[in-house]
């Protein structure tokens, strides 16, 4: 094998620690080498071009180019290669600058070091062989996991695209966290009146399916061809004859049911359809509060509803569904804020969350849009804001920015100027966090029009004193303590990841960071794709993000599976493993660690073997290193040809 070496100095980003030069010319020694050059920019146009003209004039076999990481640009120079005639899988890359420039300043030692690298990956490449990848079909549907708004803005898009979609939310409802606010910033205008017909246009889109109160079970298969297990949850209400009156609310004698949509502020009936604008608007039993479920007895329901709807048997029923991509939008939870005892920890009734204050603000909320306080329903004059509850705290495991309490806290202190125009809002605050578009204009103006006192320091207590709560914290800019007598405290809760989303990520065999955020392919150039082909991330899944980012994020997400599902037939990734079928025992350890289900027990003349499904496979190599007799082997990355690697730095 003839091989060519191109040693790149990314400006000054490996020139600047590693002697290109003297790597190339160090290269022009080893095995099968037989031309190496230092290059300014390898990944450039002049640079691929150079590559490309080096194969023809010099007749390479194989190429090594000593640049960046192989995540960014290994896809770019294996592209290169097949312009050039050349197989893209005979070629390699060693990573100078992350591995060495990057992380030392010693010119020498770095110039050594790349050199040692370049020796492996020359190493490795004459061990290379051409790999070809196999066409298989694709199946033109997509999953969505979520129905707040960048599931729906997903599940629109492709509808819109001509694809069929299948949209899977876990509650009664689409709409998410959306659906229960009252206003929305820098405009202020009404988020349901937004959001509202967006849901309308998923519910009668020909192209949506909707399955609500349900999650999803197990996911098997591979891009272009999923296939997942969705587990509908019984609501005791046939959903095909339920009409979404009502009648069963007004007449349910059982008043104790909790109401998630409405943040716990109240009780609701074990019969509930969460909001007049619900979709699909059917009604769902809660068991653990149906007089029916519970003792058997009552059953008003039944007895008045019109359309003999309710089904007290109705079990859990698992239905299949068939795509091939899927996208997670399953958004975010409030963080438990209970754990700061300095707040009260739940024990004050008017210390609410700001999604409470939310469902309080609303027409349609418990309240009917009038601002009271829990403990004795009269109406506040003091409203303190307190900001990064659950938040840019490391003592609670939260080091993270939420992102948009910043601007809802502003929103909700202008809204509670219109509410009530004697009150006065004070808002302690760290930093005021508003880079959006008209966003800064807008915590200005909760200041400057409305008269919002924004305090910049921590609270470090807050005690009940008669009727009101007393809010100690510190003015930072003043540097003095302040104490305000407040008579509704609304906590700015930082946003965390949906409850479930770890489980969901290893069913999907996607990564998740340490707060249980989904891992997105490359925080840069993949912002929407994963590590798993084929399955896509929108909106707060991913981190926290406000309401604009969640619809791009949504309209990307779909035109990433529009561009997966323009073609016909996909290509399969050659890097999988292979089974020696001779060497093989059939102990089926390959099969057990394997955590994309790629192996499976085959006979093979009376005994059994194991088969590894090339289309699943992702050639993690878990199996390679498992199996005790050496029998499964990773192309490209075979024991020979990473024990070349370690013979070329260890004989030298």
């Amino acid at each position: 094998m003839k091989i060519g070496v191109f040693v790149c100095h990314c400006g000054s980003n490996i020139e600047g620690t590693v002697d290109t030069a003297a790597v190339a010319a160090a290269a022009r020694e080893f095995p099968g080498v037989v031309f190496a050059t230092d290059t300014m920019y390898a990944c450039s146009e002049p640079g691929q071009d150079g590559i490309i003209e080096a194969i023809k004039e010099h007749h390479l076999d194989g190429v090594v180019v000593a640049s960046c990481t192989p995540r960014m640009h290994e896809p770019t120079f294996r592209r290169t290669l097949e312009r050039a005639g050349l197989n893209r899988y005979l070629f390699e890359m060693a990573n100078i600058r992350e591995h060495v420039s990057w992380i030392g300043k010693d010119r020498e030692a770095n110039t050594n070091k790349a050199s040692d690298l370049v020796r492996m990956a020359a190493a490795k490449l004459l061990k290379n062989r051409p790999l070809y990848s196999k066409q298989f079909p694709v199946n033109k549907r997509v999953l969505i996991v979520g129905g707040g708004v960048a599931g729906i803005q997903a599940a629109l898009d492709c509808a819109d695209g001509g694809l069929e979609v299948v949209l899977v939310e876990r509650e009664t409802t689409i709409g998410g966290k959306m659906a229960k606010l009252d206003k929305t910033f820098p405009t202020v205008d009404c988020s349901s009146c937004i959001l509202g017909p967006r849901m309308v246009d998923v519910a009668q889109h020909p192209n949506i399916t909707l399955h609500a109160y349900s999650e999803i079970e197990e996911v098997n298969g591979y891009v272009g061809n999923f296939e997942i297990k969705i587990k509908k949850k019984a609501s005791y209400v046939d959903w095909n004859l339920c009409t979404g009156c009502g009648l069963c609310m007004e007449k349910c004698p059982s008043r104790k049911s909790r109401d998630p949509f409405n943040e716990e502020l109240g009780k609701t009936t074990a019969i509930n359809i969460p909001f007049p604008q619900a979709i699909p608007k059917k009604a769902k039993i809660d068991p653990d509060f149906c007089m029916k479920i519970q003792k058997d007895k009552c059953g008003v329901c039944a007895k008045v509803c019109p359309s003999e709807a309710i089904d007290f048997t109705q079990q859990d029923e698992i239905i299949t569904e068939n795509v091939g991509a899927v996208v997670a939008a399953t958004g975010y939870d409030l963080f438990d804020w209970t754990v700061y005892g300095e707040y009260g920890g739940g024990k004050y009734p008017d210390v609410i969350t700001s999604l409470q204050y939310e469902r309080m603000l609303s027409a349609s909320g418990p309240s009917e849009g009038h601002i009271k306080r829990p403990s004795d329903g009269k109406e506040p004059k003091d409203v303190v804001f307190i900001q990064c509850v659950g938040s840019r705290d490391k003592s609670v495991g939260r080091p993270y920015c939420s992102g948009f309490c910043c601007m809802y806290t502003a929103k909700q202190s202008i809204l509670t100027k219109d509410h009530l125009p004697d009150s006065q809002s004070h808002v302690f605050y760290m930093d005021i966090r508003s880079p959006g578009k008209m966003y800064d204009e807008f915590t200005r103006r909760a200041m400057e029009e409305y008269g919002a006192n924004y305090i910049r320091g921590r609270v470090s207590m807050i005690y009940p004193k008669g009727d009101k709560l007393v809010v100690r914290g510190a003015d930072t800019l003043m540097g003095a303590q302040v104490e305000i007598d407040a008579d509704l405290v609304v906590l700015a809760v930082g946003a965390e990841s949906a409850v479930g989303a770890t489980d969901l990520a290893k069913k999907l065999r996607i990564s998740y960071d340490a707060y249980g955020f989904f891992m997105e392919g490359h925080p840069k150039l993949k912002p929407v794709e994963t590590n798993t082909a084929g399955v896509y991330l929108a909106g707060s899944c991913q981190g926290p993000k406000d309401i604009p980012a969640s619809v791009a994020q949504g309209s990307a997400a779909a035109s990433k599976v529009l561009g997966l599902f323009s073609q016909d037939m996909l290509a399969s990734d050659p890097q999988v493993s292979v089974v020696d079928i001779k060497r093989c025992i059939g102990c089926g350890k390959c099969i057990q660690t394997c955590p994309f289900g790629a192996i499976k027990a085959v006979e093979f003349r009376g005994m059994k073997k194991a088969e590894v499904i090339e289309t699943i496979c992702q050639g993690c190599g878990i199996c390679t290193s498992t199996c005790p007799q050496g029998a499964v082997q990773l192309q490209h990355f075979t024991d020979n040809q990473i024990l070349a690697e370690v013979n070329a730095i260890c004989r030298f």
